[in-house]
């Protein structure tokens, strides 16, 4: 492709065209290949199409749920390239990208590429639903107001998404003075990871913070490195699979997702491990959040003997 870094991705969980058309298909995977403004390591670009390549490799039949999630339907779109304007120019374009899917009523679920890229997914959905608020699963604050002369660097995207709605993140180790003293003025929810095991309610107390329809930004730190490696910064401690898989599920139970992300993976060459990884966080992400219409889907089938 003339040098170009995407090529035309397997539709996510390797279903067959026939199977993940677009007309059937009620999840829309977004691959947004960026990351401009990665300050330690870079390779966050490479990370959709690593996740969408681990993604065929999975079992499509959910132990935990005993269903096949993946009948929903699945459609991926041709991966969006970073844009050489800049920062802000990526996230209007992806915007753009994703207010294609919004509107025509598909559930929307963007693989990064470095944090920034979670605005221009931010924006579309706040245009459909106005009173939504957003979790952030991260390591990070990223609440800073602008670094490194741009206000739509990933150390920003916190910041910008309280213009949007209440923010409430969740599994915070490292933040800045600066980011510090942002928390102080009571503009956001935050729950760091040191205090977590002190506070037994805190699940419940991130649900009360939440309107009832919400939007989830995963930024992959949010994992300890232990199991999670291959991110651009790293944080000591953090989630392991099944507590943030027991998360992930009771927010979905309790509210009404609107869309998610998963950002910030860096494949390590050779280590597939973490890759695979965040495409079984998807999968199961989606499972939990369509459960109960695939579990009424799975009711409908025995009364009438199929």
């Amino acid at each position: 492709m003339n040098g170009k870094l995407a090529t035309i991705p397997p539709n996510f969980g390797g279903l067959p065209p026939d199977q993940s058309l677009w007309k059937d298909s009620r999840v829309v995977f977004i691959p947004v290949l960026y990351d401009l403004t990665s300050t330690y390591l870079p390779g966050a670009r490479r990370g959709p199409l690593a996740i969408l390549e681990a993604s065929t490799h999975m079992e499509l039949f959910d132990e935990e749920l005993e269903l096949e999630v993946s009948r929903i339907g699945f459609y991926t779109l041709e991966p969006l390239e970073a844009v050489a304007s800049g920062p802000e120019a990526m996230v209007r374009q992806t915007q753009v990208y994703a207010e294609k899917v919004i509107r025509a009523d598909k559930f929307p679920v963007l693989i990064g590429g470095e944090h920034t890229v979670t605005l221009g997914m931010a924006r579309a959905i706040k245009g459909k639903y106005p009173q939504v608020s957003f979790l952030q699963l991260d390591a990070h604050a990223d609440l800073r107001d602008s670094f490194e002369g741009t206000s739509f660097s990933h150390a920003c995207v916190g910041r910008r998404l309280t213009e949007l709605g209440p923010l409430v993140q969740v599994g915070l180790r490292s933040l800045s003075r600066e980011e510090n003293s942002f928390l102080k003025s009571g503009s956001v929810t935050s729950f760091f990871w040191h205090r977590l095991a002190e506070s037994p309610d805190w699940a419940e107390r991130v649900c009360q913070a939440l309107s009832s329809e919400v939007y989830v930004t995963i930024d992959l730190d949010v994992l300890d490195p232990a199991v999670m490696p291959s991110v651009g910064t790293p944080e000591p401690g953090g989630f392991h699979w099944r507590n943030l898989t027991q998360f992930l599920r009771r927010i979905a139970r309790e509210k009404n997702i609107v869309g998610f992300d998963v950002v910030e993976l860096a494949p390590i060459p050779g280590l597939v491990a973490p890759d695979f990884l965040a495409a079984k966080l998807i999968y199961r992400f989606l499972g939990a959040i369509f459960a109960r219409s695939l579990g009424s889907e799975k009711k409908t089938k025995r009364k009438k003997g199929e």
